[in-house]
């Protein structure tokens, strides 16, 4: 190691003193976010009752135009039968383009020399920094 070289348990102090003030101007963040989408969500069921009263889908305000519109989300309770019926409807196009990344590393390590054709991996290597026990 060189003279220039900052010692390991320096770096590693820093990194989670870091951390530590990464963490709690995210926890800051996250409340302050959380609040004003609760008010958010107040104000459009106010604007949702009052359209829905009068019967309407559109208003135009001088602050911009207001639509009512119904947005669906689908999912399951039971996957094998959901797989099931897509297999005996040939329509995979149900199902969305990205692959469960825990499920597949699993897969490759227990059926070693088995990738999928066009699969691609990007691996990296990444720094985790744990608290000792006597390191305050």
């Amino acid at each position: 190691m060189s003279e220039d070289t900052v010692p390991l348990d320096k770096l590693a102090k820093v990194y989670r003193k870091i951390k530590l003030q990464i963490d709690t101007l995210t926890q800051e963040y996250d409340t302050q976010v959380e609040t004003l989408k609760a008010q958010q969500t107040e104000i459009a069921n106010a604007m949702k009752e009052q359209m829905q009263a009068l019967g309407v889908t559109s208003v135009r305000t001088d602050q911009g135009t207001v639509v009512l519109s119904v947005k669906t989300r689908y999912s399951t309770a039971d996957w094998d039968s959901f797989k099931k019926f897509v297999m005996e409807h040939d329509a995979l196009d149900l199902f969305e383009k990205r692959i469960a990344q825990t499920n597949m590393k699993q897969f490759i390590e227990e059926n070693a020399g088995l990738i999928p054709i066009g699969l691609n991996t990007d691996s990296e290597y990444t720094i985790v920094v744990t608290r000792s026990k006597n390191s305050n």
